[in-house]
């Protein structure tokens, strides 16, 4: 399980999409996000400026990455 430091209270999803390197532009977390293939906290998130806060699970494609 990777980690993502928050550097302030919330991150977007697609922002920490990009930031931990799971997609390379923004253009590619929304694409993926929009088709259904993100979940946050084990649920299907469709919102790429869905906010997220420490304690925070995304999955995507077989990775997790916690928000700490």
């Amino acid at each position: 399980m990777e980690q993502l430091k928050l550097k302030d209270e919330t991150i977007k999803l697609g922002q920490a999409l990009k930031a931990a390197g799971i997609v390379q532009s923004g253009v590619e977390a929304k694409y993926i996000i929009q088709d259904g293939l993100v979940k946050v906290n084990g649920k299907i998130e469709n919102q790429r400026g869905k906010k997220l806060v420490k304690g925070d699970c995304i999955e995507y494609n077989g990775e997790t990455l916690s928000i700490c």
